[in-house]
């Protein structure tokens, strides 16, 4: 079974630079990066994080 969580790109790749964080996805230069390699226990801390930043503004934003 593969427990490996799916990617949340959206497509809408941009770093705002005040959130220093993809405005699409919300993952960091560091979280995109290292997700293709890495393991899903890492995958599923991230996405936890992302719920956190969904509800925080984004300097500059939409």
């Amino acid at each position: 079974m593969n427990d490996d969580p799916p990617s949340p790109c959206t497509g809408v790749c941009r770093i705002d630079a005040g959130a220093d964080w993809c405005s699409g996805c919300r993952r960091t230069l560091d979280e995109i990066a290292a997700w293709p390699s890495a393991r899903a226990a890492f995958k599923r801390d991230v996405l936890a994080r992302l719920a956190t930043r969904a509800c925080a503004p984004v300097p500059g934003g939409e």
